[in-house]
């Protein structure tokens, strides 16, 4: 990898967790008022997780991965967003497994459950969206 795409992806990657700080501040504070009215914690995660995944989506097709994404057509974009549906699917499924073992079979408890998933995820996430999301053409998105 040349000085200038290790660049890039440093960039990249440092914008990627500024819009995943502001997802998960979303997605915390929905849970944490969603358990405080009493909802069942997987209907909050799920919930919340949702509205976290909204922004997502349009902060980082924006910001993030932005360069590919604006020459894109009409069903490259349409591509993008069911490849973004399907992968926030696997991590919300992923995301629901590990609060329940790490609450049910650990006994932790939900909001620092949710702390350790949410650290779990990040990585993958970044890892999907940059070389199966956000992409274009079959070639991985560049910053711009």
């Amino acid at each position: 990898m040349s000085k200038e795409s290790r660049k890039k992806l440093i960039v990249q990657f440092i914008t990627f967790n500024i819009v995943g700080l502001l997802n998960t501040a979303v997605d915390f504070l929905m849970f944490t008022a969603l358990i405080w009215f009493g909802a069942y914690y997987l209907l909050a995660q799920v919930v919340a997780y949702s509205a976290g995944m909204i922004n997502s989506f349009v902060l980082n097709s924006r910001y993030t991965f932005s360069k590919s994404n604006h020459t894109s057509s009409d069903t490259k974009k349409l591509g993008m967003s069911v490849r973004f549906i399907v992968w926030n699917g696997i991590l919300l499924g992923v995301t629901l497994l590990l609060l329940a073992a790490l609450t049910q079979w650990w006994g932790l408890n939900h909001l620092v459950a949710k702390v350790i998933v949410t650290g779990v995820t990040v990585l993958l996430n970044f890892y999907g969206s940059k070389k199966w999301v956000f992409t274009t053409n079959g070639t991985q998105a560049e910053s711009s």
